[in-house]
């Protein structure tokens, strides 16, 4: 698929975004089921209720994702109609696409884009990390995610045939380049003049560590799914999905990670949270 093809089926999926009366964001399932390329939406709704059975396996109030309603549609110049449709949240997007025909390109598209803007919307919506009112603190709290989410994707590769360390440093250098525009952990290191003994997720902003987590989450998922058992797939898995994540990043407009600025070493953040919460306590004591 072209480069354009592939925005304009990203951007797509924007446009019909839609806002209500109290400025929650859905997507009418009609709508969803002509981007997707369904001929007519009655071959859509099995699609539909599969979904809501993953949405409900998931721990998930269905009601909260998946609310029926009534929709106007136009017969003719004038004519309307009113038929039933669904108001699907993001993650009922994801789901849908999830369970929606995998031979369609547009399908595969939709699985990204829906991923990674789910998950984004789940770091926004953490309490925890809506608690968190300075860049210092997002910092902290994605790099701890990163570190745990690191953790299980090591795990998934070696179950996927990363074996050796030299194995493991080869498919980290390929999400790299996926997400980098080809750059490596060296070439990273280069770019943002960092020396070689300070770790890249240590100098980035609450920006580029979520793009980075994104990367992760979504490799990991990937691996799992597809029960992926050789390592140069796995390498070819982690290449993609970085690709993947730097196009979405692109269609809203987001700055590359390479571009964005070199952040202070963490290490000083955790040395001086440490320090203020020993103050603190020897005030109480």
């Amino acid at each position: 698929m072209s480069k354009e093809l592939n925005k304009q089926h990203n951007s797509l999926f924007e446009r019909i975004r839609q806002t209500d009366e109290n400025g929650n964001e859905f997507w009418s399932a009609r709508d969803l089921s002509k981007v997707l390329e369904y001929s007519e939406y009655r071959h859509f709704i099995p699609v539909i209720e599969r979904a809501k059975e993953a949405c409900s396996n998931s721990g998930q109030q269905v009601s909260d994702h998946f609310e029926d309603i009534l929709e106007m549609i136009t017969l003719g110049k004038t004519a309307q109609r009113e038929v039933e449709s669904v108001k699907l949240s993001r993650y009922a997007c994801y789901l849908i696409v999830q369970n929606a025909d995998p031979s369609k390109e547009v399908v595969a598209l939709g699985q990204t884009y829906f991923a990674v803007q789910t998950r984004l919307q789940e770091i926004r919506q953490m309490d925890e990390y809506n608690r968190l009112s300075t860049e210092d603190e997002k910092r902290l709290f994605l790099r701890n995610e990163m570190a745990k989410h690191n953790t299980q994707l090591a795990a998934a590769a070696k179950d996927a045939g990363v074996i050796e360390p030299i194995d493991y440093a080869i498919f980290q250098n390929h999400g790299y380049k996926g997400l980098y525009g080809g750059l490596d952990a060296k070439a990273i290191h280069k770019r943002k003049g960092l020396k070689k003994s300070q770790q890249i997720l240590d100098h980035m902003d609450s920006t580029e560590l979520a793009a980075n987590l994104f990367r992760a989450t979504q490799t990991e998922e990937k691996l799992k799914r597809e029960n992926i058992k050789d390592k140069h797939k796995a390498n070819q898995t982690h290449y993609d999905v970085g690709k993947k994540v730097r196009k979405t990043i692109k269609e809203l407009g987001g700055e590359m990670p390479e571009n964005l600025p070199v952040a202070d070493s963490i290490k000083k953040i955790e040395k001086a949270g440490e320090a203020k919460q020993l103050k603190s306590q020897n005030k109480k004591s």
